[in-house]
Order: structure tokens, then C-alpha cells, then sequence
């Protein structure tokens, strides 16, 4: 959650909605331990690669390292729509490439809002299809 604030702590970015925190088994990469996921919907006037560069900042601020590609890591803030713009640009893909098949992108967001939609089909119905669905479970904190 620090995270969270760290990324709203800008005056470009405002924090719109919270979805409630997953625990997930990870997806690829190599052996790894279970994650917490979680979105955020947030209204910025930052352009789509002013909010990146923002959200990697979030992300070094809490050390986040890149040493192996999909392997283990302390914090991921990934840019999953930016409105209706897109791209497919090697440093920014929108929507996120994989968004649409990761129940633990998918559920959280259904969870926050149950209308969304992403590439035109309700992202409730794309999570409940998501291979990793069954991996997914509310975390409560203890």
C-alpha cells in the first residue's frame, strides 16, 4: 500500500479507485513465492510515458531490481489501459499485452469495477476464463 501512495503522491496523479488485495500463484518465469496484486485506477495529466517513467520511479524508490526477466521482484506497477489511447511500442505496450489472459490483473479490477472492459469484452468474463484463476485468493492481511 505504500506503493500505492508513493504513485498518488504526485499532483499529476489522483487516485480514483482501489480494488481489493489478491495472493497469487506467479505466472511463468522461474520458481518464484506466491504475490500480492492489486490495481489502482488513477486520473493523471501525465502522458502515457510521463506516467511510466512515474511508475518506474514508484518502483526504484522501493528497489525494485531488473535482474531476471518474469522472475521474482518486490514491486510491479505496470500501466494496464491509458483511457482509449494505445500503443505498441517496444517500452510501452496499451493495453498491457497480457492483461486480458492474468485473472490476477483481471479479478481485482472486476472487483473495483464491475463495468470495465477491456478490448470490448467485460473484464469479469475474461477473468473467469483466465488459466491462472484458480491460483487466486483474497489476502487478509493478519
Amino acid at each position: 500500500m505504500l506503493a500505492v501512495a508513493d504513485l498518488v503522491e504526485s499532483e499529476h496523479v489522483r487516485l480514483h479507485a482501489v480494488s481489493p488485495v489478491v495472493r497469487t500463484k506467479p505466472v511463468g518465469g522461474p520458481e518464484q513465492p506466491d504475490y500480492l496484486n492489486m490495481v489502482v485506477e488513477v486520473e493523471t495529466d501525465l502522458g502515457p510515458y510521463e506516467l511510466l517513467a512515474h511508475c518506474q520511479s514508484v518502483e526504484d524508490k522501493h528497489h525494485r531490481k531488473r535482474t531476471v526477466r518474469w522472475g521474482p521482484r518486490t514491486l510491479d506497477v505496470d500501466i494496464i489501459t491509458y483511457g482509449t489511447w494505445t500503443s505498441d511500442d517496444e517500452s510501452l505496450t496499451i493495453p498491457h499485452p497480457r492483461a486480458a489472459s492474468r485473472a490476477f490483473v483481471l479479478q481485482p479490477w472486476a472487483w473495483m469495477d464491475a463495468g470495465a472492459e477491456l478490448a470490448g469484452r467485460p473484464v469479469a468474463e475474461l477473468a473467469s476464463e483466465a488459466e491462472d484463476i484458480a491460483g487466486l485468493v483474497p489476502f487478509e492481511e493478519v
